[in-house]
């Protein structure tokens, strides 16, 4: 009696283990390269890009583009929405950078004003967890493609 009691708590155990492996495998967070294979440009429609996609917390931005002419800059709502750095403006400007999106809103933009007008900004609302399947990511003011 006591051994198949022992049996049953193992195969309780094994399959709490199986289904522990298998939520963790389902709640990696996902990497974006932000506007594909064109990268961190004026020439994409950054809100296009993120429309249609929903963001997590721990998913990380990948943002290329020609280090020698822009630049990302996660900054304030405030930042975003007047294309100004902030005093808590946090800079990157290598080129290829990776940037972990914390939970709710994430503000980028580029620091040429110009250029932020232009579209090159772009606001994101990551919701908590990857496991929070039925919630959705806000994408709010991000600008359009240069010459429109």
């Amino acid at each position: 009696m006591a051994m198949a009691r022992e049996g049953e708590i193992l195969a309780i155990l094994v399959l709490f283990l199986m289904l522990l492996l298998l939520h963790f495998k389902t709640t990696q967070a996902a990497t974006y390269t932000v506007g594909d294979d064109l990268g961190w440009s004026p020439e994409v429609s950054m809100e296009s890009w993120a429309e249609n996609k929903k963001f997590y917390a721990g998913d990380t931005l990948v943002f290329n583009y020609e280090a020698d002419s822009y630049n990302v800059v996660v900054v304030d709502q405030q930042g975003h929405d007047t294309c100004t750095l902030t005093a808590n403006a946090k800079v990157f400007d290598s080129g290829h950078d990776q940037i972990m999106l914390v939970f709710g809103a994430n503000y980028f933009i580029t620091s040429n004003p110009e250029d932020c007008q232009l579209g090159m900004k772009m606001a994101i609302n990551a919701t908590s967890h990857r496991s929070a399947r039925k919630s959705s990511a806000t994408i709010t003011n991000v600008g359009m493609k240069r010459g429109q």
